[in-house]
């Protein structure tokens, strides 16, 4: 079976040299949110007007953010390597498409997509969820953000083992090392693996080597050196 050379996983890190907010602070908080009250299906079966508000806040968030130097590396990587790169991200944002990137996978769904939890059926959507929009394929108004809450299966994960069974190079970058399945990767890819992260995730000791500093300076030199 053939597939990408290299597979890249991406967190919060990469994202947080852009201003977004990494999932939890130091206190175990996620935008001054306890994580359970705003991401599970029984946060959001109790109290779906805070839950979407939660949502809508951070989707609006993403107009004031751009990519940075990390994500514009991988985006070249992409254009060097085509099919033989696959970018598999835990984040929620789009700021890999809006660098240029287009082989990217997203595990715990996109803020930019609704889910009707009537027809089944999701939309691309830029705007508000709250005010209850009715569904554009069947008019319900059960629109939820597409996103993986905590005690829902990762999307894709087929298509991720797969690609960790015949890649040659595993990159993790910006990760805690502690959100699962995305931590055990590093003990599925079959290549070489590599971690680029600020500083030692949790399991940084199961990479091959493992180079810490910001992923603004670590992903551009790594990508420069791979290409060189």
């Amino acid at each position: 079976m053939s597939g990408p050379r290299v597979v890249v996983l991406t967190g919060a890190g990469i994202s947080a040299e852009s201003g977004l907010s990494t999932f939890r602070d130091s206190g175990g908080l996620w935008e001054g949110h306890d994580p359970m009250q705003v991401a599970t299906p029984e946060a959001y079966e109790d109290d779906p007007a805070l839950v979407q508000r939660f949502y809508d806040e951070r989707r609006a968030a993403l107009a004031h953010v751009e990519p940075n130097a990390a994500h514009h590396a991988l985006a070249r990587l992409e254009r060097e390597l085509g099919d033989d790169l696959l970018v598999v991200t835990q984040n929620v944002d789009d700021l890999h498409e809006r660098a240029g990137s287009r082989r990217v996978h997203h595990l715990h769904g996109s803020l930019h997509s609704a889910w009707c939890t009537a027809c089944d059926v999701r939309h691309p959507w830029t705007d508000a969820l709250g005010d209850r929009p009715p569904c554009p394929a069947c008019a319900e108004p059960e629109l939820r953000p597409d996103i993986v809450w905590f005690g829902e299966i990762p999307y894709g994960m087929d298509l991720v083992e797969d690609a960790l069974d015949t890649c040659e190079l595993f990159v993790s970058i910006g990760t805690s090392g502690v959100v699962y399945p995305a931590a055990a990767f590093v003990l599925w890819a079959r290549g070489t693996t590599l971690e680029l992260n600020l500083e030692p995730s949790a399991g940084a000791t199961e990479f091959a080597e493992s180079r810490h500093g910001p992923a603004s300076v670590l992903v551009p030199a790594w990508v420069e050196e791979l290409l060189g």
